[in-house]
């Protein structure tokens, strides 16, 4: 996997990833921090509405960001959103008020919205071998989770010898990085539609592609799964340890530290078995291993389990939560071609967020109203019932040349050389995806 780091040009967005990661990990401790300071007693409720502010920027801005930006250089895109990141970040020390908060949030999370994509679509360009992509997905992957590991630790570190406003500049020194990183990048000018549409259209784009496309389809019924299994970690597991076991607050890090080694562990295996079984099989069973861990969970916690036993059904439930999400890139680059890529990747960053934008404050309200293991149960429901509708939605035959017909195409249209005229039309069989000559999946070979 590594190796992946000899190519140039991925090894200098690689870094940029990094670096940005960990200065938005210093600004998430120094966030709560600053919540803390602002409303004491309250903070949480003033974490709570940022980050459905958050996910509201993820969702409602993503699709409107790669209408508005998809002409120009990606580079630039990426320079341009890493300054005004930090731009953002620069203002957060000076907040004194709890709408200033949420107002640098929203413009920050906004700008992410517009970066993320924008970012993840590039990869598959300069990568175009399925396995060096695949290598570079589960990459990604373990990134994310050190991340999670390795930037509460910095910021302890850190805060032993300065005040928590000074966190914000390690975030504001991480975009500015990120930005140098992109800069010194030689990345090939975007692909773009020769035809001029309208904005609503290249707004949408991306979604219906998305809808389109069964396995996408699929993918969307899995990530929610991913997100109810997700939320009850990082909703209730503060509440698991600190009441429920009465634990300190290092307890909250080490059931977040199992559940990110389970998704590691899952990154580190899944090059070799995607590319012995594809996408699909590993995927589905990961959403059935996460669910499991909910059921599983709101058994034990009709009494209080071991805590060792709370770490390994954390543990699980990460196993299940990488295999869902770290192949998803491979289904986006499958199922797109160079031009639609980012608005495709655009349209999973919203669509993905909206499940979670949906779980995370489900996970909140009922266990506070009901108890934890009937969260646990909730959640496991609405795994299951995704799991259901990626069986449906999801068939087996949806890679390969298929099979389809064009009835509206003039004989003469260069795309269909070779194929045999029919009474209904013109008849061939290619790679198939969603794009302005093929509006709809082919329902027969």
């Amino acid at each position: 996997m590594l190796v992946l780091l000899r190519h140039p040009i991925f090894r200098k967005l690689y870094a940029a990833q990094v670096v940005s990661l960990l200065g938005t990990g210093l600004a998430t401790v120094a966030l709560g921090l600053l919540a803390f300071d602002l409303a004491g007693p309250k903070a949480g409720t003033v974490l709570g509405t940022a980050l459905a502010i958050k996910m509201i920027a993820y969702v409602g801005v993503a699709p409107i960001a790669q209408a508005l930006l998809g002409k120009i250089s990606a580079k630039r895109v990426l320079i341009a959103l890493d300054i005004v990141r930090a731009g953002i970040a620069l203002l957060l020390p000076f907040v004194t008020e709890i709408w200033h908060v949420y107002t640098l949030i929203f413009l920050l999370q906004s700008a992410s919205a517009a970066f993320t994509p924008t970012f993840q679509a590039l990869i598959p360009e300069i990568l175009p071998d399925e396995g060096d992509y695949t290598r570079a997905l589960s990459l990604s992957r373990l990134t994310y989770d050190l991340e999670h590991l390795i930037s509460p630790m910095l910021a302890a570190a850190l805060l032993a010898v300065i005040s928590f406003h000074w966190l914000f500049a390690g975030t504001v020194i991480g975009f500015v990085l990120s930005a140098a990183f992109v800069q010194s990048t030689p990345l090939l000018a975007r692909k773009t539609q020769p035809v001029a549409q309208a904005f609503w259209v290249r707004v949408f784009n991306g979604t219906r592609i998305y809808l389109a496309t069964p396995r996408l389809r699929g993918l969307l019924s899995l990530n929610l799964a991913a997100a109810a299994g997700s939320a009850m970690i990082l909703v209730n597991t503060i509440v698991i340890t600190r009441s429920l076991y009465g634990f300190n607050a290092q307890s909250v890090g080490i059931a977040l530290a199992a559940f990110g080694a389970g998704s590691m562990i899952a990154a580190l295996a899944l090059p070799r078995l995607l590319d012995k079984t594809g996408d699909r099989t590993p995927m589905i069973g990961g959403a059935i291993l996460l669910a499991a861990t909910m059921f599983a969970g709101a058994v034990l916690f009709g009494t209080l389990p071991n805590f060792n036993v709370f770490l390994a059904l954390w543990a699980i439930a990460g196993l299940g939560y990488s295999a869902i999400l770290t192949p998803a890139g491979r289904l986006l680059r499958r199922s797109s071609h160079s031009a639609e890529r980012p608005a495709l990747f655009a349209a999973q960053f919203a669509l993905s967020h909206a499940c979670w934008l949906f779980t995370y404050p489900l996970a909140g309200w009922v266990g506070a109203a009901f108890g934890i293991p009937a969260a646990f149960l909730v959640l496991g429901l609405i795994a299951s019932a995704a799991i259901v509708l990626s069986f449906k939605l999801w068939p087996h035959k949806t890679a390969g040349d298929l099979m389809h017909t064009h009835a509206n195409l003039p004989s003469d249209h260069p795309h269909l050389q070779g194929a045999h005229k029919q009474t209904d039309g013109f008849r061939h069989a290619h790679t198939f995806v969603i794009d302005d000559l093929h509006h709809h999946w082919p329902t027969h070979g």
